[in-house]
C-alpha cells in the first residue's frame, strides 16, 4: 500500500469516527474507500468493523457526563443490544447478504421519518404519560423500547451501517430526556454491537482481516470519536436532528444504490 492510500484510509477513519459519534453510518464513508483501494468487499467489511471499535470507545468517553445521568437506562437496554448483536453475527455467517440488503433501506427510511417527526411524536407520547418527563432513568420500563433495541442490535450485528440513525429515530420518540442523552446511549449501544461483531470476525473470519487497514481506521476513528463527541455535545437539538436527517438520507440512497446495482 502506498503512502497516499494509507493517509486516505486514515482520514476516512477520522471522518467515520466523527460521524458515528454524532449520528451514525460512518461505515458508509470507510467501506467505499477501502473497496476503491482494492480490498475485497468482505475483507473491507471485516477490517472496517475491527477498526471502528476504537472510535466507539473514544466517543463513549467523550459523552461520559451524559452517560452518568442514564445508568438505569443502559442497564435495561445494553443486554438487548448485545443479545441482538450475537444473533445478527450468527445470521451474518449463515444467511445471504441479500436478505438484509432489502430490509436495511426500509429501516433507515423509517428511522429518518421518526427523526423528522420526533418533536410532535415526543410531545404526543409525553401527553399520554401525563406530561411527566424527568429523564430516561425516571420513565417506566418499556418492553416495546427493549424489543426495538434488540431488533436494531440484530440489524447492527449483521449490517453495521446506519444503526445509529435507527437508534436515534427510536429514542427520539420512545426515550424521555434530552437528545444529547439519547445520543450518549446510542454511542454505547452501537459500541456494544460493534464489539460483538468484531469478536465474531476475530473468531470466525480471522484470515479476512487486513491488520494494516484495521490499524489505520482504528487510529483515525479513535481521534474522530473524540472529535465527534466534542462537536456533537455542542450542537443544538435542531442542528443535531438536521445532521441525522441529512446523513440518514445519504445512507438510504447509498443502500438503495447497492440494492439496485447488486
Amino acid at each position: 500500500m502506498e503512502l497516499w492510500q494509507s493517509l486516505l484510509i486514515l482520514l476516512a477513519g477520522v471522518w467515520a469516527g466523527t460521524i458515528n459519534t454524532i449520528v451514525g453510518s460512518g461505515s458508509l464513508v470507510t467501506f467505499p474507500v477501502l473497496v476503491a483501494m482494492g480490498l475485497n468487499p468482505v475483507n473491507a467489511v471485516v477490517s472496517n468493523a475491527i477498526g471502528l471499535v476504537a472510535g466507539g470507545v473514544s466517543g463513549a468517553w467523550g459523552y461520559r457526563e451524559e452517560l452518568r445521568t442514564v445508568p438505569r437506562t443502559l442497564k435495561r437496554l445494553l443486554p438487548a443490544s448485545i443479545v441482538g448483536a450475537l444473533l445478527g453475527a450468527w445470521l451474518l455467517l449463515h444467511l445471504p447478504e441479500s436478505v438484509f440488503g432489502i430490509v436495511s433501506p426500509i429501516l433507515v427510511a423509517v428511522a429518518v421519518l421518526l427523526v423528522i417527526l420526533q418533536p410532535r411524536l415526543a410531545a404526543w407520547a409525553k401527553a399520554r404519560s401525563g406530561g411527566v418527563d424527568e429523564g430516561p432513568d425516571a420513565q417506566p420500563f418499556s418492553s416495546a423500547l427493549v424489543l426495538l433495541v434488540f431488533l436494531t442490535g440484530i440489524y447492527g450485528g449483521y449490517f453495521t451501517a446506519a444503526q445509529g440513525v435507527i437508534l436515534m429515530g427510536i429514542f427520539g420518540v420512545m426515550l424521555h430526556g434530552s437528545l444529547q442523552q439519547a445520543n450518549a446511549v446510542k454511542v454505547v449501544l452501537s459500541l456494544a454491537v460493534n464489539l460483538v461483531a468484531a469478536v465474531a470476525y476475530l473468531l470466525f473470519a480471522f484470515e479476512r482481516i487486513d491488520w494494516l487497514v484495521a490499524g489505520l481506521i482504528a487510529a483515525g476513528s479513535l481521534f474522530g470519536g473524540w472529535l465527534g463527541a466534542k462537536v456533537g455535545r455542542r450542537l443544538s437539538p435542531f442542528v443535531l436532528r438536521a445532521c441525522i436527517v441529512v446523513l440518514g438520507v445519504v445512507a438510504f440512497i447509498h443502500l438503495i444504490w447497492q440494492l439496485v446495482s447488486a
